[in-house]
């Protein structure tokens, strides 16, 4: 068992996260990654650039429209990060507690001034901050291609927005790294571990926007001759769709790289009133839109990190 020691539970946080920040940047497993996103998110904007030459001078928001345009065969570059963000984030936590116990160095680790606390939180710390400098480079790395290919800067508006969908990327990706951190936690075997946060990925990404429907019709009757049911059925559906990180990243994404999008939900006719159809959205008034989505992945970020925190904090650990 972890020995009583004096001083702050976070003593020692700062070498956890050193220690696994280098690991992370060094790793092979990371290096292809990052090469596989680099070639195909390389791809996806060369193909939105050729595409979006032609109305340089037309388009207000150019540069947002890089990262949604989509050229056959090949998909926008919102939906290769929207893909690939959760499988990075899985492989730098799926490993990242019961990867020691299986090495025997967590007791080890647990013999040095540091505290649990330390180790669950540095290691999380460390594969946030890896994605985080991962998607900053792969942004700085769009932004220049767009830069040099359309032959003039972004506005002032277009970095703002890109900034915020930076910062939600990063959120979206925290969700999905501590799902991976929970299962590490729960089980023993690195390969389980793997599996089950892959599982519930899918289950979000392909199969959860079929199994509403049918949650749906269970929770509401519908009548198809009363609007309210209807509306009412409606707000259930988009209620459950939102339990899942991917319809909050989506939601989130489309009224920040869109700037005509006013609204996320059903939208009657009397709430247009005075609205100019069309029109972009201030930069401010887009962040209030997406506060709920937003306040969500944090949410789901909080409670799973506390969950396997309470697990971990629980478990026994032998030398």
């Amino acid at each position: 068992m972890q020995r009583q020691r004096e001083g702050s539970p976070w003593t020692g946080l700062g070498a956890v996260f050193e220690r696994e920040l280098a690991d992370n940047l060094s790793s092979i497993r990371m290096r292809l990654l990052e090469f596989i996103v680099f070639i195909a998110g390389s791809a996806a904007v060369y193909s939105a650039i050729g595409e979006l030459k032609d109305t340089v001078g037309e388009d207000r928001f150019l540069f947002l429209r890089i990262f949604t345009v989509a050229r056959e065969p090949l998909p926008s570059f919102l939906a290769f990060l929207g893909f690939l963000i959760p499988i990075i984030a899985i492989a730098l936590g799926f490993d990242a507690i019961n990867g020691d116990f299986n090495r025997r160095t967590m007791s080890r680790i647990l013999a040095q001034p540091i505290y649990r606390d330390a180790v669950l939180f540095g290691k999380f710390l460390a594969g946030l901050a890896t994605l985080a400098l991962f998607l900053i480079a792969l942004w700085l790395y769009v932004m220049g291609l767009g830069i040099l290919m359309l032959g003039l800067p972004p506005s002032g508006e277009e970095i703002a927005r890109g900034i915020a969908f930076l910062v939600a990327s990063v959120a979206y990706g925290g969700v999905w790294l501590a799902v991976a951190l929970l299962f590490s936690v729960l089980l023993r075997s690195p390969a389980s571990s793997a599996l089950s946060s892959l599982s519930v990925w899918l289950l979000f990404a392909v199969f959860w926007t079929m199994i509403v429907p049918f949650l749906t019709s269970a929770l509401v009757s519908v009548d198809p001759f009363d609007p309210r049911t209807q509306l009412a059925a409606i707000e259930v559906a988009l209620a459950l769709e939102r339990l899942s990180p991917n319809t909050l990243f989506g939601e989130t994404t489309l009224a920040l790289l869109n700037p005509s999008t006013r609204a996320l939900g059903p939208l009657l006719m009397s709430q247009l009133h005075g609205a100019i159809v069309g029109a972009p959205l201030p930069p401010m008034q887009s962040l209030l839109l997406i506060w709920p989505q937003m306040t969500g992945l944090i949410a789901g970020l909080v409670v799973l990190f506390t969950l396997a925190y309470v697990a971990f904090q629980r478990q026994e650990v032998r030398a």
